[in-house]
Order: C-alpha cells, then sequence, then structure tokens
C-alpha cells in the first residue's frame, strides 16, 4: 500500500500543544471575564449596617434653625473685682472665698457649680477675674445676667456672638433671686430675645446657650425636669430643673424653649465633680420678668414682709390643729413689732388663705408675700384653736438681711425624765437656756422625741398652745390631749435654727 493514500495519524505532541493552547485560551477568557466583572458590574451590596436610612430630610429634628435666630443675642459676660483680703466673690467661672449675702443653703450650690477659685482664670496684681453668661433683652442693650456673676465687679464688659466687645453699667441686681441688669450704651440695634410669658411644661424641650469654660457661644440640649424646687433661697425658691449640660461658665446664660423664648435663667447645678451630671437650675422666667421690671424701674426690688417664721404642716400637726388634711403654713414664731404682731398673729396660728387664694404650703406663702408691694393690705385666713377666723395685715418692707436671733442652750445634764417620750427636761432658767420654757437635757437617740427632730440643748416654749415653765407643765399638758382623744400634741421649740412646732405622741410618758 502506497504511502500517499494512508492518512497518517496527528502527532501525540501535536494534540498536546493544541489542547494545551485550547486551555490556555478558556483560562485567559476566564480571567478577563473575572477582571472585567470586578471593574464593570456595578451596585455591589454594602454590609447591611450601612443600608440603614430614613426618607426624612437630615435636619428635620435639629435645633438649628433656633439656634440661628437666638444665638446672637447671647453674650459672654467678664468681670474684674479689685481684691482685698475681706473680697467675697463668687463669679461666673469660679469663686473665691464665701458670700456674706447669698443664703447659706444657695452659696453650698455655687460652691459645687464654680469650683473653690476661679477655674482657669489667672490673677493680676490683686484683681480676680471671672467669665459667666448673659442674654440681651432689648435692642437698646439691657441684659440679664445672674448677681452672683457681677457681684462686687469693678468692671464689666460683654463679648457679643460677632466678637466685639462693650463695657456694661450694671443697672440693679437682685441677691434673693440672683439675678442683674446690665446696659450697654451706644447701639440701639442689638439682636434680642423674649422672656416667655407662659410656664414650661415638665418633658419640654430647651436649649441652654451659654459661655461654658470660657469657649464662647455653646448649645446643649435636654428637657424640663421638674418646676418648683426649692433649693435653699431664702424661701423664695421655685427653680427650673433641666437635664441639658449646664457648666462653669454657663452661669446666667439662657434655656430656650423651643420657640426661643427664654423660659429661664441658668443658676446652679448640682454636681460632685464640678461639672455636669444632667442635674441644673434655672430661675423661671416669670420671676426675671417681674424682678427686672422693678431693677429697671428703681434699680431695686422690695418685697412685702409679714414678719413670721413659718414651716410646713404635716399629716401630724395636722391633727393636732384639727385639719382634715395637711394644708397651709404654720407660724412657728411672731417677731415682735413686725406687720403680723401688729395685726395680732400668734404662734400657733395656721395660715390657709391669701386674699382668698388657698395657700398650698410655707413655701407658698412666702412666694405669695414675697410677690405683693410694701403697704399692701391682705386678708389672711387662719386657724387658732380649731377655729377659722380672717385678719387684715399692712405689710412691710423685707428688710435686705434679716439676723436670726441666736438660741440660747445648756451645758448641764439632769432634769425630770420623760422616759416614755424619750427626752428628759429641766426648767430653763435653772440650766442658763434663757428665761423661757424648759430645756431637753437629753434625748435618747432611739426615742419618739429624737425621731421628731428634738435635740438636747432645745427649749421647749409651748405645749398644747400653753405656755410652760417647767417640766410639769409638760406633762400636764400630754394628760389633757389624751383626756381630749387626740394622739399628738404640738409643741413649740427654739432651737439652734429659730422657732419651730414639733409633734410627740400623747399615748406616752
Amino acid at each position: 500500500m502506497s504511502p500517499t493514500n494512508v492518512t497518517a495519524p496527528p502527532a501525540r505532541g501535536f494534540f498536546k500543544r493544541r489542547r494545551a493552547l485550547l486551555l490556555a485560551s478558556v483560562f485567559g477568557l476566564a480571567l478577563t471575564g473575572l477582571s472585567v466583572g470586578q471593574i464593570i458590574i456595578p451596585n455591589i451590596s454594602p454590609p447591611a449596617f450601612a443600608q440603614i436610612s430614613t426618607d426624612r430630610p437630615a435636619n428635620q429634628y435639629s435645633f438649628a434653625d433656633v439656634v440661628e435666630r437666638v444665638r446672637p443675642a447671647v453674650v459672654s459676660v467678664k468681670v474684674k473685682v479689685d481684691e482685698s483680703p475681706t473680697t467675697m466673690y463668687f463669679g461666673g467661672q469660679g469663686s473665691e472665698g464665701g458670700n456674706e449675702d447669698l443664703p447659706p443653703n444657695i452659696e453650698r450650690f455655687m460652691r459645687r457649680f464654680f469650683g473653690d477659685r476661679p477655674g482657669g482664670v489667672p490673677r493680676n496684681r490683686g484683681r480676680v477675674m471671672g467669665q459667666g453668661s448673659g442674654f440681651l433683652i432689648s435692642p437698646d442693650g439691657y441684659l440679664v445676667t445672674n448677681n452672683h456673676v457681677v457681684e462686687k465687679a469693678s468692671e464689666v464688659d460683654v463679648v457679643t456672638d460677632d466678637g466685639k466687645t462693650y463695657t456694661a453699667k450694671v443697672i440693679g441686681t437682685d441677691p434673693r433671686t440672683d439675678v442683674a441688669l446690665l446696659k450697654i450704651e451706644g447701639r440701639k440695634d442689638f439682636p434680642w430675645v423674649k422672656l416667655a410669658g407662659d410656664s414650661p411644661r415638665v418633658g419640654d424641650w430647651v436649649l441652654a446657650v451659654g459661655n461654658p469654660f470660657g469657649l464662647g457661644g455653646t448649645v446643649t440640649a435636654g428637657i424640663v425636669s421638674a418646676r418648683g424646687r426649692d433649693i435653699g433661697a431664702a424661701g423664695t425658691d421655685d427653680f427650673l430643673q433641666i437635664d441639658a449640660a449646664v457648666n462653669r461658665g454657663n452661669s446666667g446664660g439662657p434655656t430656650f424653649n423651643l420657640a426661643g423664648e427664654v423660659i429661664g435663667v441658668n443658676t446652679a447645678i448640682v454636681s460632685p465633680s464640678g461639672g455636669s451630671v444632667g442635674i441644673a437650675f434655672a430661675i423661671p422666667s416669670e420671676t426675671v420678668t417681674r424682678v427686672v421690671a422693678s431693677l429697671k424701674e428703681t434699680g431695686t426690688v422690695t418685697r412685702g414682709y409679714l414678719g413670721v417664721n413659718i414651716q410646713p404642716i404635716t399629716p401630724e400637726i395636722a391633727d393636732g390643729l384639727g385639719l382634715k388634711e395637711p394644708r397651709g403654713a404654720l407660724v412657728s414664731d411672731v417677731q415682735p413689732d413686725t406687720p403680723a404682731a401688729k395685726a395680732g398673729i400668734h404662734a400657733g396660728d395656721a395660715v390657709l388663705s391669701v386674699n382668698n387664694e388657698a395657700v398650698k404650703d410655707a413655701r407658698d406663702l412666702s412666694r405669695r408675700i414675697s410677690l405683693l408691694q410694701p403697704g399692701a393690705n391682705v386678708k389672711l385666713a387662719l386657724i387658732r384653736d380649731g377655729k377659722e377666723r380672717t385678719v387684715e395685715v399692712n405689710l412691710g418692707k423685707l428688710p435686705d438681711q434679716r439676723a436670726d436671733r441666736p438660741s440660747e442652750r445648756g451645758g448641764k445634764s439632769g432634769g425630770t425624765d420623760l422616759s416614755g417620750l424619750g427626752l428628759s427636761l429641766a426648767p430653763a432658767p435653772s440650766m442658763g437656756a434663757g428665761r423661757e420654757g424648759v430645756v431637753v437635757t437629753e434625748v435618747d437617740p432611739s426615742g419618739p422625741a429624737a425621731e421628731r427632730g428634738l435635740k438636747s440643748g432645745d427649749v421647749i416654749l409651748e405645749a398644747g398652745g400653753k405656755l410652760v415653765t417647767n417640766p410639769a407643765d409638760v406633762r400636764d399638758a400630754l394628760s389633757a390631749a389624751r383626756k381630749d382623744g387626740k394622739s399628738v400634741i404640738l409643741l413649740r421649740v427654739k432651737g439652734e435654727d429659730g422657732n419651730r412646732f414639733v409633734t410627740l405622741p400623747v399615748g406616752q410618758g
């Protein structure tokens, strides 16, 4: 057979090369496809957590619009005080010594708020410098801050939001509410904000704007946490509590509602460390409005004055007075030659209303009287000896400072034992504890007397509405109360904090 008519099989090496070329082509196409796919395939899905979003615009829940409107009216207040060995000063960003014009409780709040020295502010040639906040309330330059920010200041400078500095004059201050009114001269076009006419509700959003740590306009947000807080400011307390972050230098700055109105002036915080823990107090706008109006007109604030010491009426005291429920305020002492004394008000009277408006408690009575002007005639509804009566009082002017009368205390032990009540008594004169009443010489710490706050050295002046001169008078009063079916007896007691009423159970002793 001719070799030319026979088809020879392909060489083995040829097939190997062809297969290799084919595999290489396929593999190359696969690689190319993978590479192209990585480059041109769109919409690669990101991790699931990055897909969280809403259809709402980013600024729907923002406070930015309110802040833009109000911040130009908020200022930084810088004060200089000429220091002397007796200078006592509370500045907006620090404190030195104490303050003889502030009530002790609010002074302690200020110490917590501002620390013990001007924070980060240098001394220079006998001058103390401090910083606080404030806000303009009229286009002609009236502005509000705290009394303790500008008190005893020799110079006050105000820095506005646009960085301009002005010298301000102190028009007047009111230590009792910690409000001060200042005035910048020379302009009639300042941006200003309005004091709110309506009280906020607990839970309302608020914005605090101020100058914390001297950093300039800073905004924090929170809610109204509570109303009517008492922080010890001479019986006229009605502070707002907010949880917006307030720090050193915020003092005197405004707290706004979402309408851009000032609902309060920041004045103090509770803080173990000096920084914000979410408990701040603001003077309500209604108080600020009244005080500013008086300061603007006369430079001072005058308040009505009764001339009594009062205390709350507890359920036990209400029972002793014959009241169905605890309400009103109990007169624990009447100062001599005061409007109350001239009107015939007695210790032990319970004040139930002022000008036919019910009195809730002792603080409510203090606020109502302080809001009235000296010389005003007021009608007080009282309970005395279980009977209602009405007295008319012509109010006096509240003194700037009322000196507490120091209580006279005996240091000797001994006396008549009332073991059932957990106390021993002796005539006050025999113990060197004054000329009136009986002195408590010893108190059992686990007895009823101690539970109700009686302490060694207290002087019992009255028991059951009658003056006492010896321990037997107290025993007789207890016996009379038991015969009348009463469960407690009222004692009028003179202690280190003044006069007060204390209840004791009559079933023992």
